[in-house]
């Protein structure tokens, strides 16, 4: 047997959604939050499937396997009664900067609907914290009217902050970044490359994503200059912007590397919590405007100066 999504790190999660399950008292609604590459959307999906009827061994019912029809039917995108949603391409090939009202009343019509297997109608939202506010209002509706066979699986990275009246009417799921060795594991089942791990900090996804040369040569740089701390050598300072500044990846990587670095400093610190935020709105401004890569990573390091 091999399992269609392993998972790794988050049983606590899984037992507390089959023990509602068991026990039918299954919230409509579930909120699944932390940060991102941890596994949350592979979470949502492990759980959909099993309430469509895919399971796994008894001590593992949620490790289907990936030969089991109901699995295969939900990993093509073929099962009827399976909705996702996320931020979609524009008509120049990139990823538009949210989900719109538009997916989000598409998923709101979907669940009007009766579920085609007899079973549930369920509706995954990757992420909730990517949806625009007109969107976010119109999912208010599903949650507040719930229909009757229906789950809705939100996705929330943390990146922005969500209606409160969609938190309150949501059942949270709360996962934390995964121990090293729950990490590696999540890794060598992924395939990934060795120096993935080198990126990861208990974030599988993320070291998958971040393992290109370009990405760990930015990665290194910053930790060179981080080491450097609290004064910063300016003899590596051009080297850091230069490798953080040679592709989207690099750029996220560096970016990721001088952000874990505050926020260990922010609860002992509160000028490193206070750059923490700073910085990262200056990220999500930097995405949503499309701004250049060198200017972001010049502000970033001058943020570290402030620090210093």
């Amino acid at each position: 047997m091999s399992t269609g999504w392993p998972l790794f790190g988050h049983e606590a999660a899984e037992r507390l959604f089959l023990d509602a399950h068991a026990q039918t008292r299954l919230h409509h609604a579930w909120l699944i939050e932390g940060p991102e590459g941890i596994g949350k959307a592979r979470l949502a999906s492990r759980l959909a499937a099993y309430l469509f009827g895919a399971r796994g061994p008894a001590d593992r019912p949620l490790d289907a396997d990936e030969n089991d029809p109901i699995w295969r039917a939900f990993a093509s995108g073929s099962h009827p009664d399976l909705r996702l949603v996320h931020r979609e391409l524009n008509d120049k090939g990139k990823l538009t900067q949210d989900i719109s009202v538009d997916q989000i009343r598409a998923l709101t019509e979907f669940f009007t609907m009766k579920p085609a297997l007899g079973g549930w109608r369920i509706g995954i939202v990757d992420a909730i914290d990517e949806t625009n506010k007109s969107g976010a209002n119109a999912l208010l509706k599903t949650l507040e009217e719930p229909p009757p066979r229906c789950v809705l699986f939100l996705i929330n990275h943390g990146s922005q902050p969500i209606l409160p009246t969609i938190r309150s009417r949501c059942r949270v799921l709360k996962l934390t970044a995964l121990s090293d060795a729950d990490c590696a594991k999540a890794l060598e089942a992924a395939g990934a490359p060795k120096d993935a791990a080198r990126v990861a900090r208990g974030r599988p996804g993320r070291g998958i994503r971040l393992s290109s040369p370009s990405a760990l040569t930015a990665a290194d740089a910053a930790r060179a200059l981080l080491r450097s701390a609290p004064n910063l050598s300016d003899k590596l300072v051009t080297p850091a912007l230069s490798a953080a500044a040679a592709d989207p990846a690099a750029m996220e990587a560096f970016q990721a590397e001088l952000m874990d670095w505050l926020a260990d400093r922010a609860e002992s610190q509160p000028a490193a919590a206070q750059l923490w935020l700073k910085q990262a709105r200056l990220t999500g401004d930097a995405e949503r405007l499309n701004m250049d890569a060198a200017q972001v990573a010049a502000k970033l390091v001058a943020g570290l100066y402030e620090l210093a």
